[in-house]
């Protein structure tokens, strides 16, 4: 069983706030020299909540201070943030993700 918990809303100008961001923020968290698993980022050029540079940046990020499994960014340059909305452009994501899935566990030749 799950447990859900709510975050608290505030003001990231406030020090107590910007702080627990911090905690939680992917870019500021990469620890350098660790070893990261593979990792598939995606995103979606017309996205209105996370903008595709946003995806973009963190691949670098986690590329340059990890060195090993690969990192793969995949912008569609048709989607927004649900992925696509026609049916078999959905299955196609879902291809793709599964493949890149079974590459990575070494089950595709």
């Amino acid at each position: 069983m799950y447990t859900f918990l709510s975050l608290p809303l505030g003001n990231p100008n406030e020090e107590k706030f910007h702080e627990y961001i911090l905690s939680y923020c992917p870019m500021k968290n990469i620890q350098q020299g660790k070893m990261y698993p593979s990792c598939l980022i995606t995103g979606g050029l017309f996205d209105p909540r996370v903008q595709y540079w946003e995806p973009a940046k963190f691949c670098a990020e986690l590329r340059h201070s990890t060195r090993g499994y690969p990192i793969m960014l995949k912008t569609d340059m048709e989607a927004g943030h649900f992925a696509q909305s026609d049916r078999y452009k959905y299955l196609r994501e879902q291809a793709f993700e599964y493949a890149y899935l079974l590459d990575q566990l070494g089950l595709v030749q």
